[in-house]
């Protein structure tokens, strides 16, 4: 019979732990502080607690009977009799969809992600996990992951690199058919470099992470994967060519066929022509016929509205790296150059991923409806004898996995009201119809309760940072938690407007100290490590609140991550998103507030812009646009406060005698109920296998080989 620590190690070997509150649970009643010393990684917390204290321990908090119920519900998980994807999907089950992406936010002990982007990537993996879909996720292992962002005493972020013990991670090395472990090479210029094939397992999903710490490696080659988005355009080409093709060719190896590229965003459009190429040297496939096989099977998605996010790299560079593949596809290297560039017959011109995929895959789309309107609008030049309208490039709104940051609390809530299984049903609008019966007494109590317990992170997180850099720690504490409590935390870039509020500070003055109606707020987030405007807009925000006027009302929170995001998403009450429109692709962080009884307040940019129906939150402005971004920011700001002022605060302090804001509550029910069956990672993945996958899986094997 296995051991309580051969059984907890087996239980973490499955990534499901990051969405079963009920397993994280085990670990934290194991040891708190080592849990939280530990990142909240349980892999970690077996590791540092000795077999003596865990069998002491173990007897105290009953594990061993809980430990044995998880092993049971993760095998039924895994070994399901059917799902929707063997129902709706199953022409993918002998070839799946590789889904391809630069990042995955699976879960704040596995720091290879950033931001938005890598988040989106993993709530899809865990959303196709819990339907059954065939799916297989591609990416890098960086070994020194992110930066970790450090203020200093001016709110200035520094970049600080942590590297982490891959050995904390539940990682093991993918075999291939001859038992022994994938590596896989890929031409630079030069030389090749090589990466080892590691894999993690994300519920039913596999995920493939390709590792450069191979010791055929030079210590430059061993350090392309380290770090995310890190170094120049020449370290970022090739960290893309390791991806797209070096993915490419580790799912061959590992003997898997998709029938379907998913490319998340451009960082990974060179599988496109790997694809290609493999075709051609395998098959004989004419060059141009093997293209179009790709494109066929393709499917792209763009989360980027700002023309300056998309890669572009000089034509000197993208030739010499893009030299093997051309010679693989057997075509000149200004053919190969031309398929990423607006205009094929420019040969100065750079070479842009995004247009790769754009122009060789049949279906494209945005992450919101109004997202996809813009990326028409943008590519056009892609397709010049065509109407905006025209352009293919649709869209598929982003939608988020509910069990990764719905509370525990609201969670039971659900339960009672909806049914014990109510998560399977989740897409089914009829189902969220039950929200209305639920005593508005019940969800306020509960909303206390996860506002109080967000209170005191970020008091903790607030006082260590002062400590740290030498500001006076605040008393009293900031934050009255009985205060209305609005978030913002994303990356912090201009267009997105963190210091909206900060345009008349005497007025911010008056609605946040207001003796009767006070109002907290809380920002986090970080900036690209190279964007100098948004760390000056993060120092902004950060010494103000060292300001006497509003220390005890607004804080910066330092590190913004997954961990951190999720207590803001349950405690708050309102989250603020004031985008200068149409910038805004998708914005998922309020979808999450949503789910967990918030209420959002936003410029209809995104996805609020098809999600607001009037009552079921709150909209900053009527959408419309000012050709002057100058005039359309002082709108704006007064937009926002003048809603803040007239509606959001009176409705938050109109309560009853037992202090239950009862029309506020049902301004949470209503937006549960009109919101929650539609913006979750079920819905989405849906529409990715109805409208995308299913499609080019059949267009892809109908393609027919030039003789």
């Amino acid at each position: 019979m296995d051991t309580l620590q051969a059984k907890l190690k087996k239980l973490t070997r499955n990534l499901w732990w990051t969405w079963r509150p009920e397993v994280r649970a085990i670990f934290r009643d194991l040891d708190m502080e080592i849990y939280r010393k530990a990142h909240r990684n349980p892999v970690r917390v077996i590791k540092e607690i000795s077999p003596a204290y865990l069998d002491k321990r173990a007897e105290e908090v009953d594990v061993l009977t809980r430990t044995d119920r998880a092993l049971r519900q993760l095998n039924e998980y895994l070994n399901p009799l059917t799902t929707w994807g063997m129902v709706h999907a199953g022409t993918l089950l002998s070839r799946p969809v590789a889904y391809f992406c630069a990042e995955f936010g699976i879960h704040e002990s596995i720091p290879i992600y950033s931001g938005g982007l890598g988040i989106l990537a993993g709530d899809h993996l865990k959303g196709a996990s819990n339907l059954g879909v065939p799916l297989v996720g591609v990416g890098l292992l960086y070994h020194r992951g992110y930066t970790t962002q450090v203020l200093d005493a001016s709110f200035w972020q520094h970049d600080v690199s942590e590297p982490f013990d891959s050995s904390d991670l539940p990682l093991d090395p993918a075999l291939g058919p001859d038992g022994v472990q994938v590596r896989v090479g890929v031409e630079m210029p030069g030389r090749t470099v090589w990466a080892k094939v590691v894999e993690a397992h994300v519920g039913r999903i596999r995920l493939i992470l390709l590792d450069t710490r191979d010791e055929a490696n030079s210590d430059d080659d061993k350090a392309l994967a380290a770090s995310l988005y890190g170094g120049d355009q020449r370290m970022r080409i090739q960290q893309e060519l390791l991806l797209g093709v070096g993915g490419s060719r580790a799912l061959r190896a590992l003997g898997i066929t998709p029938s379907v590229y998913h490319l998340n965003e451009g960082h990974s459009a060179f599988a496109i022509l790997e694809w290609a190429r493999h075709r051609v040297e395998q098959d004989s496939l004419d060059p141009w016929a093997a293209l179009r096989e790709a494109a066929a099977g393709t499917v792209f998605t763009t989360h980027t509205p700002v023309e300056a996010g998309h890669d572009r790299f000089p034509a000197d560079l993208a030739e010499e790296h893009l030299k093997a593949l051309a010679d693989g596809l057997r075509l000149p290297i200004q053919d190969v150059l031309g398929l990423g560039r607006i205009d094929p017959t420019d040969h100065g011109a750079p070479f842009l991923p995004t247009v790769l995929a754009l122009k060789h895959c049949r279906r494209a789309n945005g992450v919101s409806a109004l997202h996809g309107t813009v990326s028409r609008s943008m590519w056009q030049c892609l397709w010049p004898d065509r109407s905006v309208h025209d352009v293919p490039i649709g869209h598929v709104t982003n939608g988020v996995h509910v069990p990764s940051w719905l509370s525990s609390e609201l969670n039971v809530l659900l339960q009672t009201h909806l049914g014990v299984n109510w998560h399977e049903g989740i897409v089914r609008p009829d189902l969220w119809i039950k929200i209305a019966a639920i005593d508005p007494a019940e969800i306020w109590e509960i909303k206390k309760v996860l506002k109080v317990r967000m209170i005191r992170l970020v008091r903790e997180r607030v006082a260590a940072m002062c400590a740290r850099v030498g500001l006076p720690v605040q008393d009293p504490p900031p934050l009255d938690p009985d205060a209305l409590t609005i978030g913002f935390a994303r990356r912090f870039v201009p267009y997105k407007r963190p210091d909206l509020l900060f345009s008349d500070l005497d007025r911010l003055d008056r609605l946040v100290n207001n003796p009767d109606r006070p109002v907290n707020l809380i920002f986090a987030g970080r900036s690209h490590p190279a964007d100098g405007p948004g760390k000056l807009l993060i120092q902004r925000v950060g010494q103000l609140t060292q300001d006497p006027r509003f220390r005890n009302r607004i804080v910066f929170v330092e590190n913004y991550n997954i961990h951190v995001g999720r207590n803001l998403y349950q405690g708050v009450d309102a989250w603020l998103n004031n985008p200068r429109r149409p910038l805004e692709a998708c914005g998922t962080s309020g979808m999450k507030v949503v789910m967990n009884g918030g209420l959002h307040i936003s410029a209809l940019d995104g996805w609020w812009a098809e999600a607001y129906d009037g009552e079921n939150g709150f909209a900053i402005g009527n959408g419309e646009i000012h050709v002057s971004d100058e005039v359309q920011d002082k709108r704006d700001a007064d937009a926002l406060f003048r809603l803040l002022e007239e509606k959001v605060i009176p409705l938050y302090y109109d309560q009853d005698s037992n202090g239950v804001p009862r029309h506020w509550v049902h301004a949470i029910k209503r937006s549960m109920r009109t919101l929650a069956w539609r913006f979750n990672a079920d819905r989405m993945v849906m529409d990715y296998v109805r409208h995308c996958y299913l499609p080019a899986a059949v267009a892809s094997s109908c393609q027919m080989p030039t003789p």
